[in-house]
């Protein structure tokens, strides 16, 4: 079953949506932004497609869905990398008018719900992309590891907020699409221990402020493609669980 919606033709999605499983639409989300200089300006995007390729494999093996991975949506709000060459924000209202439109068309097309998968975790980012579900109950859904209940299964470096560029999204970069990452500038890269969660909370808004002169925090030097393996798969399982959740199915146990 070809995953991809972008590679299906009208008359292969038209015969998918009418059959007897539920298609569910995820929507890759993120960003175009700087993420040091080992990562590349779209590694939001890059997490999130890799996160619905493995939960489509998940809706797979449960028999009763297909899951479709709709065409990514690479930009969004993103001030907190203001000043770095290759930051594009867009306004949060214009995200969230967009991207109900796209749940909206998708909808339309006979899907039975979508599930923008987001991994882009600039607070107002996160906020615009959330309104977009505005009066689509059980329609839409949100996937995001900022919802604690998803971060509790994350790692170490992640609960800890210093995780931009770091051990953890480069652990999933390279186990997802390891020909986007520059080992040769990965391997020498010092430890950042600034949590971004921390210094948001304290009011210091952009990455200059908060002293990643370099665009990352964490420590790339120790990720793993193993890791991001491991990532990856709690990934996919936030998205199903979100899925199940507003569709009011019970997950097997």
């Amino acid at each position: 079953m070809e995953k991809f919606l972008a590679r299906h033709t009208t008359a292969s999605l038209a015969a998918l949506v009418v059959g007897k499983r539920a298609v569910i639409a995820m929507v890759p989300v993120g960003s175009t932004e700087p993420h040091g200089p080992h990562l590349g300006l779209g590694t939001d995007v890059v997490i999130s497609a890799a996160a619905c390729v493995r939960a489509a494999e998940l809706f797979e093996a449960r028999g009763t869905m297909i899951g479709v991975i709709a065409p990514a949506v690479s930009y969004g709000v993103t001030e907190c990398a203001t000043g770095f060459a290759g930051a594009v924000s867009v306004p949060a209202d214009v995200l969230t008018r967009y991207l109900a439109a796209v749940c909206d068309g998708l909808l339309a097309s006979g899907v039975r719900h979508v599930c923008l998968v987001n991994n882009h975790l600039e607070p107002a980012h996160d906020a615009a992309v959330r309104a977009a579900l505005v009066g689509r109950d059980k329609k839409a859904s949100v996937a995001c590891p900022l919802a604690k209940r998803w971060a509790r299964t994350l790692s170490a470096e992640f609960k800890s907020g210093a995780c931009h560029a770091g051990r953890y999204e480069t652990s999933i970069v390279m186990a997802a699409a390891p020909e986007l990452v520059s080992e040769d500038a990965r391997a020498k890269l010092p430890a950042v221990p600034i949590s971004l969660s921390q210094q948001l909370a304290a009011g210091v808004t952009t990455f200059a402020a908060m002293g990643m002169k370099d665009a990352y925090a964490g420590d790339p030097a120790a990720a793993t493609v193993e890791e991001g393996e491991q990532l990856i798969q709690r990934l996919a399982e936030m998205v199903v669980g979100e899925v199940l959740e507003a569709l009011g199915v019970k997950p097997v146990a």
